[in-house]
């Protein structure tokens, strides 16, 4: 059998391709999930998304299977729990954005903003399509998107770690041209 052409980041890493054909760019519309992929890809800035990928068992066991209400009351005792587990990226400062981002997603959740609902308002509830041959860094609406994170409180969300995350969940179709998966209606869910 013949393996199918995958985006060129995802052909050598048996985890990355596992990822890539299962999870990358698939529209995720769980709010909490949406959450836990923008915590994880702030932990992700200055590393290689590999990094994340490995330590993902470790981070959801670290951070409450990122239940945002359990994140939301971690105290100083979690925050050094966390800084002495090596099965994480040990930053204090993105442990204490993530209990932030988590503090600030109850808040949303608590005056009746979802945060899916948020994450796709900026392109109407559709996915955007990249062209399969150029994949920015940011874009302009990836920068419009951290400037509103930014001013609601959220850490680690540059325009370059939004947008990845954009194409992580979906938001935005970033698979290339002769991808597989470029196509969701063809690529089906392995």
């Amino acid at each position: 059998m013949t393996e199918p052409h995958r985006c060129r980041w995802a052909e050598k890493d048996p985890l990355e391709r596992a990822y890539h054909d299962a999870e990358w760019g698939v529209p995720e519309r769980d709010p909490r999930a949406l959450w836990e992929c923008l915590m994880l890809e702030g932990f992700q800035a200055g590393l290689a998304w590999i990094t994340v990928l490995r330590k993902r068992d470790a981070f959801r066991s670290g951070f409450a299977g990122f239940d945002p209400r359990a994140v939301a009351r971690f105290t100083e005792a979690d925050i050094l729990r966390l800084l002495a587990d090596p099965g994480i990226i040990r930053s204090r400062a993105k442990i204490e954005a993530t209990i932030a981002g988590a503090r600030l997603y109850v808040a949303m959740r608590d005056r009746g903003e979802d945060f899916a609902d948020y994450a796709w308002s900026f392109t109407d509830g559709e996915p955007l399509r990249g062209d399969g041959h150029h994949v920015p860094a940011s874009t302009a609406l990836s920068e419009r998107i951290s400037k509103d994170m930014k001013k609601r409180g959220f850490k680690f969300v540059g325009p370059t770690i939004v947008y990845a995350w954009m194409q992580a969940v979906g938001i935005v179709n970033d698979h290339s041209a002769d991808c597989f998966r470029r196509n969701p209606a063809r690529a089906g869910r392995l």
